[in-house]
């Protein structure tokens, strides 16, 4: 809040104690008809101004802060310990930071807007200035963070689009999902050593299967799985040969 948006909420540098209440109670424009009707007196009587019940609610909270110590006053803006007025004297006044301290100390939910600016009013009342400026650092170490990240998601998105670049071209040359010639012969070794032990029999002569042939191999994949990909009497032949001969030259 700038200096004249405090001026329009009737800032001052020290008030009496009708005026912070009037000003406490958000009142400022009918501040010269109350001050009128009030003349001399400190405190308004109860049930005096029934429209703003809280205007002699807050002016006894200052009067209660000033007869218990609780709020510094003197008159004319100046305190003085050794010479200080009665509370009953129409000049006695109260400073501006010493109201507004009070304020925040006992009653942190409230904060009228002639004592405190816009930011301060935002603010949790639990939250100090000080936990303010830790957490604006850590917000600042969070973004450089975020700055970091992207940095790093960037470099990972341009990996990504020149791996599917290449993986477009191979799927263009046709050979995107043919197996490399080293996982080719890990295949068939497993088809193969499979194949031997559904045709093959036990150190004692027991079958390890009841296949007895590759014809009854095929015929049960066939039954099973014909029309997948792959799976056709003449690929099946072709792949199961290929595989026994890729088992029996490798030994």
């Amino acid at each position: 809040m700038s200096k004249s948006s405090y001026l329009a909420y009737g800032a001052k540098t020290y008030y009496r104690p009708i005026e912070a209440t009037i000003r406490w109670c958000g009142l400022l424009r009918f501040e010269l008809r109350i001050v009128k009707a009030l003349g001399r007196r400190a405190l308004p009587e109860v049930g005096e101004f029934p429209r703003w019940p809280l205007l002699r609610f807050n002016a006894e909270r200052i009067f209660d802060a000033l007869s218990h110590g609780e709020l510094p006053y003197g008159k004319a803006g100046l305190v003085q310990a050794s010479r200080r007025p009665s509370l009953d004297d129409p000049d006695l006044t109260v400073r501006h930071v010493d109201l507004k301290a009070w304020m925040a100390h006992y009653y942190p939910s409230e904060r009228p807007t002639f004592l405190f600016d816009d930011i301060e009013r935002a603010l949790h009342p639990a939250i100090s200035l000080e936990a303010l400026n830790v957490l604006l650092v850590d917000r600042e170490a969070v973004k450089l963070q975020l700055a970091e990240l992207s940095q790093l998601h960037a470099a990972l998105q341009l990996q990504h689009d020149a791996l599917a670049k290449e993986h477009a071209i191979r799927v263009a040359q046709g050979d995107a999902h043919e197996p490399g010639r080293r996982s080719e012969s890990t295949y068939l070794n497993i088809i193969g050593g499979l194949l031997t032990l559904l045709l093959g029999t036990s150190p004692g002569g027991s079958a390890y299967s009841s296949f007895r042939n590759m014809d009854a191999v095929v015929s049960a994949l066939l039954a099973h799985h014909e029309g997948r990909p792959g799976i056709s009497e003449r690929t099946l032949w072709s792949k199961l040969a290929q595989a026994r001969r890729h088992l029996e030259a490798s030994r």
